[in-house]
């Protein structure tokens, strides 16, 4: 048997009703601790944040290797490999949405001449599915495949006002949460103000709650219900003015409501 086999009885942990086998989610945790790390991780550092056995963690980690999910550096420390690239992008391609969103992103980049992203809600999370730098290229941006927890971004606030209160707590718990910036919402009373105030706007606001120095603004996608997709705009805190602000709304909402309707034409849910 090899080092990487499961003993009969040997499973991981569990979602929901689903018993999840254990070296396939230790594998996925790898490559997501890889993923998000700003800088490659030795095995000591992959071990000490896993706590995973040292031989199983060994034998993970060559496979990932020789396979190219996970490349190494001169150093001999570890960082996501290309094939986890061919993947990512392989989702992309083949989301029957995203061929519709290129267009709409453009549009409402050169109409407010600030970044904007698109994102769905995964779990307690957003993931960036695109982005359109702003025109003013000196200011701040995020990247597609970026995940941030949905409470710290207009883009997850705006998708989980879609929801109850108590559908939302059971997304993303009680807190406290992690704070990112000293705006960062703390704890799952603060959230929930926030988004009474978003279901009677119809639009998410979070100022320097993720990135100091960026305000953004965010909307629906109307396309299902409750909305899993959204999309906004990243303004620098100086230049997000009411005025701005509400100028930056109208165009998201229009944005939206069309994208929505393509989709709906399209039979896309």
């Amino acid at each position: 048997m090899t080092p990487l086999e499961e003993q009969p009885g040997d499973g991981g942990g569990s979602a929901g009703d689903v018993k999840l086998v254990k070296s396939a989610e230790r594998t996925i945790a790898i490559l997501e601790l890889l993923a998000a790390a700003p800088q490659p991780l030795t095995t000591a550092e992959i071990f000490k944040q896993t706590g995973y056995p040292r031989s199983s963690l060994h034998w993970l980690l060559l496979t990932l290797l020789e396979l190219n999910w996970i490349e190494q550096s001169a150093e001999g420390a570890y960082r996501i490999g290309t094939h986890a690239l061919l993947c990512g992008t392989a989702y992309l391609d083949r989301d029957p949405v995203m061929e519709h969103v290129s267009g709409v992103l453009e549009k409402v980049r050169n109409a407010t001449t600030f970044t904007t992203h698109y994102a769905r809600l995964d779990r307690s999370d957003v993931i960036y599915l695109a982005t359109r730098q702003a025109v003013d290229r000196r200011r701040l941006s995020s990247r597609v495949g970026r995940k941030l927890p949905a409470q710290v971004t207009a883009l997850g606030k705006a998708i989980l006002s879609e929801f109850t209160d108590a559908e939302v707590r059971q997304r993303i718990g009680a807190g406290p949460y992690d704070q990112l910036t000293p705006n960062t919402v703390p704890d799952f009373e603060a959230l929930q103000a926030e988004l009474a105030v978003f279901r009677r706007t119809g639009h998410a606001v979070e100022r320097e709650q993720n990135t100091v120095g960026l305000c953004c603004v965010s909307v629906v996608v109307p396309y299902r219900i409750p909305g899993t997709d959204a999309i906004s705009c990243s303004i620098p805190t100086e230049l997000a003015t009411e005025e701005v602000l509400r100028n930056t709304v109208a165009t998201l909402e229009a944005a939206a409501a069309e994208l929505a309707r393509t989709l709906r034409v399209a039979g896309i849910r």
